[in-house]
Formats: C-alpha cells, sequence, structure tokens
C-alpha cells in the first residue's frame, strides 16, 4: 500500500458521499458533508502493554466503521483520500 499506521492507529478510506437526496436533490461537493463511515485498509501492530507485550486491535483490514465527524487526521495519497485515527476514535464496526 505504500502507508502504514503504527501501534494502535488505524488507515481508513471513507466511503463515497451521495451525491443526491432521496427526494433526487442534487448536493453540490461543496455543501456536502464528509461521511462518517469507511474502510479500514490498514491497521498498526497493536496497543503497546507494560513489560513489551502488545495488544492486537479489535479493527481488522476489510471491517466497515463508524468514527466522529472530527475524529482523526485527513490524508491524500497517490490520489485517494484517507483518515488515520486511533482505533480508540472508532465508534463502531458495520456488520
Amino acid at each position: 500500500m505504500g502507508v502504514k499506521p503504527i501501534r494502535e492507529k488505524v488507515l481508513i478510506k471513507r466511503v463515497e458521499a451521495q451525491e443526491t437526496t432521496k427526494g433526487g436533490i442534487i448536493i453540490p461537493d461543496s455543501a456536502a458533508e464528509k461521511p462518517q463511515e469507511g474502510e479500514v485498509v490498514a491497521v498498526g501492530s497493536g496497543w503497546v502493554l507494560g513489560a513489551g507485550l502488545t495488544k492486537k486491535l479489535d479493527v481488522k483490514k476489510g471491517d466497515k466503521v463508524l468514527f466522529g465527524k472530527y475524529s482523526g487526521t485527513e490524508i491524500s495519497f497517490k490520489g485517494d483520500d484517507y483518515v488515520i485515527l486511533s482505533e480508540n476514535e472508532i465508534l463502531a464496526v458495520i456488520e
């Protein structure tokens, strides 16, 4: 991939935002809110515990997740937009 999160960090690709409402109204890009849903692309090695132990993350590559509107840091890599955030900023896994 090229971007590898470290420790408890997770790399997420946002789902595509809807461009129309249920009523058929087209929403311009400037007015559309960024989705708070995405797919986990990569995960770090896990939480660092005492005595050199590591706890693996609860989320894994391919999970669909929900996260807060202002969570994480947005990055662009090779023309794609991603969000890097700590696992504890993930609100839920969509099953």
